[in-house]
């Protein structure tokens, strides 16, 4: 039976692979309306030039968190398959810092505010994976 560090670890595996595949598969499906609704959310805001830029940067790694947390679920549940889940978790918050940064150039703060709790369950992620590494 796992301990409650790894179980910890893995289920925060799982909500950022559900999380960022599905917003990166978005992006990816959707490039011309995701483009849209930024340039408008940026167009006030010194980032207004590099919309297309950020999108993609967002999007891979995004993606790349996604894939990330699904191998270092594997490796929670079987420490022979995958990569250690601080390397998911870890693009995870990544990921959400930049998000975070877009909102607050955007002074969109009721945006920035909902991303706190996603960073704060990455966060948690960390100190469990790490935790359950040295047991």
């Amino acid at each position: 039976m796992p301990d409650a560090f790894t179980l910890a670890t893995a289920f925060a595996c799982l909500f950022f692979a559900v999380l960022f595949f599905q917003s990166g598969l978005d992006k990816v499906i959707d490039w011309s309306g995701n483009l849209a609704w930024l340039t408008g959310h940026f167009e006030k805001t010194p980032l207004k030039g590099v919309v297309p830029l950020m999108l993609g940067l967002v999007t891979l790694v995004e993606l790349m968190a996604g894939l990330a947390s699904v191998l270092g679920l594997l490796y929670a549940l079987n420490p022979r398959y995958g990569l250690p889940p601080t390397l998911g978790l870890g693009l995870s918050c990544l990921a959400l810092t930049m998000l975070f940064f877009g909102q607050r150039m955007a002074k969109d703060y009721a945006g920035a505010a909902v991303l706190a709790a996603y960073f704060a369950v990455g966060l948690a992620g960390l100190l469990a994976a790490g935790l359950s590494m040295r047991a």
